[in-house]
């Protein structure tokens, strides 16, 4: 469904070639660092949507749409002509789901407490992930943005025994020192010293953060 395939962004490489054409009309293949691309947002073309929905992460694929998979009657002039017929070489480096990221944020506090811990690391580690795609892609307000919604999570959460509580104070480092970071791309020293401090009271010879 269209609100699942929302949820889903996936990093790859691709090239998309008009039937019995060696040269590409697009292609991601000069890239270094391909962009992370959201299923139904940056991928549009119905055949991709769905042959991306088949895929693993590392698996490299070829898919032959016909015009009603891909760019209909009218085509897309000037590159693609009426009623095409394209070929597209996929390769997945990677994917993110944000599917539980959304469904933790919208439960009310008491509501998150009672989700599973290792639900809820996994909701930390995809958060973290997609505020390091934005922080690498240079969008430092999305990032921070990121990292804040994961620190609001690990701060709401009462933990059940030590354990779990010493478990979320690690959990609190990374996120910290990455909104130190993200503060001082943002120009601003202030609050990046400030989370670098957070992240000394909880590990007084973090290297990062001295």
């Amino acid at each position: 469904s269209k609100t699942t395939a929302y949820t889903l962004a996936f990093k790859l490489h691709f090239s998309g070639f008009i039937e019995y054409s060696d040269a590409p009309f697009e292609t991601t293949s000069h890239l270094k660092f391909p962009r992370m691309m959201k299923l139904g947002r940056d991928v549009t073309l119905y055949g991709l949507e769905l042959g991306l929905l088949t895929m693993k992460k590392g698996e490299f694929s070829r898919f032959l749409f016909k015009p009603k998979y891909a760019y209909g009657d009218l085509g897309c002039p000037p590159h693609i002509p009426p009623l095409a017929t394209v070929l597209y070489e996929v390769q997945v480096l990677d994917f993110l789901d944000s599917a539980q990221v959304d469904e933790l944020m919208d439960l009310s506090m008491e509501e998150q407490n009672n989700v599973p811990l290792s639900t809820f690391l996994n909701v930390l580690d995809t958060q973290r992930s997609f505020g390091n795609l934005c922080f690498n892609k240079k969008r430092y307000e999305d990032a921070r943005e990121r990292y804040k919604q994961a620190m609001t999570l690990l701060q709401n959460r009462e933990p059940v025994d030590e354990e779990e509580k010493k478990c979320l104070e690690e959990m609190k480092l990374p996120f910290l020192l990455n909104l130190s970071l993200t503060y001082l791309k943002l120009e601003k020293p202030q609050k990046a010293l400030c989370y670098g401090q957070k992240v000394l009271d909880i590990s007084p010879q973090n290297t990062k953060a001295l």
